[in-house]
């Protein structure tokens, strides 16, 4: 995927991919690897790629987005029936359907309509959303939404059965269409995680950085849940499942806000920016946010872009060490602050860490923020700890901390090396024995983890470091800083839940066929069911089954996989691990309880 061209709407790469002849679509992965290296022109709304000395391949994008077909034109010989249009589509991002909707781009992550690994982002400058009456909740899906969904789970159910590698333009195509055709119905978050499916595959093929393969099991789980669902749901599970498309903003009269820290956003999709977050009096929490589409290089920028609210114009960077004074507020549900004509703000004075009102989010126990996170609050964590070392796992060295007695792992938010998010973590790591305070976003897990956001200068406790946007530098560690020792290996004791996860995740990354040898995968059902995980190894064993499932015809010739019943398979262990995990996690950063495995064998 480039992010040198514009986001191109869903159904416009649908229409286009669906136009080709058979024989076209089968070279279509190829013309969008050429595309990737051919020279790119923008001049205003208006994008050339050359591919070739006299031919030119034009996007029209008024207002930074490509929203119908006739706006991608080719000057070839075949043209309009010609391959580059229906590549330059699928090579290009995806537009966000709806700028001010949960599916916005958030924090450090994709673009979401369901959860995220940061909610309540928000854009600056716009218009507030509309400042409706709830809807009636529906008394159950309509013909054409159950239609949609039927539509969309057949299309994931072939994406996750060719896996990242099989999934090409075509699958991904057909993923939009029915995504296009989920938004039509009325059904807004099925939609977007669809189109974040899409996004992550795209990362994936093109060896993006920002790419992890959670993401896009995250999202595959969710998008197949939500199309099993809605043709059964009633009442408020519909109306959840559902989604909206625009977030309500609702008044919310004055308000004297703090500055914490700011974040870099930096997403598969190809959106980049800045997101500070500020909090009130009472420490509930509010974002300002500047996203769009871009790459790293907006993303370093981004710390001294001006973001305005009302009458003020305030960089990131100022913004989250200053304080404003709001006056005809509007928020939305997840925490958007509006900004709109009747938003009035004045710079106020901004508070420190350890001072009051920010001190008292540091005041709650880490395993009650977790408690919240995992109940669907924000994940942003407010921890005191002891850096003590690092330890050294698969996708490298990462930040070992004590915090009130527990083990603490911090890695890096982003792994892009034109942010300064990992070169910070391994300076950090040679000033053990520093009390430092810090922001960080929970990564549930079996042990303790988070990614670390933002912490107290190592010599100076009253100055914070935004680690996404801020590059520490040696001299900035304590003169008696301790030698750095080198990094001890992973060890953690924890139910082998990891056997099924394992499967779920190798699914999802190779497709059906990496699970359908023969024989695959009994010893690691029999392991489970010694643990006492009895349901993990049933689900592991069915999983294999759906896989290696093929039926013949009455001449003996392979029929086309069941991808319905390997779908149906893969759904049921990735909830019961997501869910799982969750348990793990809370019980992890519960000091005092049971073990992790003890807990995973008591609730499932």
């Amino acid at each position: 995927m480039s992010t040198d061209l514009p986001p191109v709407a869903p159904a416009v790469t649908a229409e286009l991919v669906a136009a080709l002849s058979p024989r076209l679509r089968k070279r279509l992965d190829a013309a969008v690897g050429k595309l990737a290296g051919r020279p790119v022109v923008r001049d205003g709304d208006t994008v050339r790629i050359a591919l070739d000395a006299d031919t030119d391949l034009e996007l029209h994008a008024p207002g930074s987005t490509v929203s119908s077909a006739d706006a991608i034109r080719c000057g070839c010989l075949l043209a309009p029936d010609c391959l580059h249009r229906a590549a330059a589509a699928s090579a290009a991002p995806i537009a966000d359907a709806d700028a001010d909707a949960d599916a916005e781009p958030s924090g450090p992550a994709e673009p979401r309509a369901e959860s995220g690994p940061a909610t309540g982002q928000l854009k600056a400058g716009g218009a507030d959303g509309a400042e409706a009456p709830p809807a009636a909740e529906p008394e159950g899906a309509t013909t054409d939404q159950r239609a949609a969904a039927r539509a969309l789970y057949d299309a994931a159910a072939a994406v996750l059965a060719a896996g990242t590698d099989g999934a090409g333009g075509v699958l991904q195509a057909e993923l939009l269409r029915a995504a296009h055709g989920a938004r039509l119905a009325g059904l807004p978050r099925a939609a977007a995680t669809a189109v974040s499916v899409v996004t992550a595959l795209r990362a994936a093929r093109s060896a993006d950085p920002a790419y992890r393969l959670t993401d896009l099991v995250s999202a595959l789980r969710e998008v197949l849940a939500v199309a099993h669902r809605v043709p059964y749901a009633t009442g408020p599970e519909l109306a959840a499942l559902r989604g909206t498309a625009r977030q309500p903003y609702t008044p919310d009269g004055s308000l004297r806000l703090y500055g914490l820290f700011s974040e870099p956003v930096l997403t598969a999709s190809g959106y980049a920016g800045a997101v500070t977050w500020a909090a009130d009096a009472d420490g509930r929490l509010c974002t300002v946010s500047d996203v769009a589409p871009g790459g790293s290089g907006r993303a370093v920028g981004a710390a001294d872009r001006t973001v305005r609210i009302g009458d003020t114009a305030l960089t990131h960077r100022e913004l989250s060490r200053a304080g404003l004074a709001v006056s005809g507020a509007t928020v939305s549900p997840t925490g958007r602050l509006g900004a709109g004509a009747g938003v009035r703000a004045v710079r106020a004075s901004g508070a420190v860490w350890h001072d009051e009102p920010l001190d008292r989010l540091w005041a709650v126990p880490a395993a009650d923020q977790v408690t919240r996170a995992l109940a669907g609050g924000h994940d942003l964590l407010f921890l005191d700890v002891t850096l003590t070392g690092t330890v050294r796992e698969s996708a490298g060295d990462c930040l070992l901390a004590d915090c009130n007695g527990l083990t603490l792992r911090l890695v890096a938010a982003h792994d892009d090396p034109a942010l300064p998010c990992r070169d910070n973590l391994r300076l950090l790591a040679a000033a053990r024995g520093s009390r430092l305070r810090v922001v960080a976003r929970l990564t549930p897990a079996p042990h303790p983890r988070a990614l670390l956001l933002a912490s107290d200068h190592p010599k100076d406790p009253g100055t914070r470091l935004d680690l996404g946007l801020d590059r520490l530098r040696r001299a900035d560690l304590p003169d008696a800083t301790a030698p750095a020792a080198g990094a001890v290996e992973a060890t953690v004791d924890e139910a082998p839940l990891y056997l099924l996860r394992r499967r779920v995740q190798q699914a999802a990354s190779g497709g059906r066929q990496v699970l359908a040898f023969p024989g695959n995968g009994v010893a690691d059902g029999s392991r489970l069911r010694r643990h006492g995980l009895a349901t993990a190894g049933d689900l592991l064993d069915g999983l294999h089954s759906a896989a290696a499932d093929r039926s013949r015809d009455p001449f003996g010739r392979l029929l086309p996989a069941d991808t319905d019943r390997f779908a149906r398979a893969w759904l049921a262990a990735a909830v019961y691990t997501e869910a799982v995990d969750r348990a793990l996690c809370a019980a992890a950063w519960s000091a005092g309880r049971r073990s992790p495995v003890s807990a995973a064998r008591t609730r499932w």
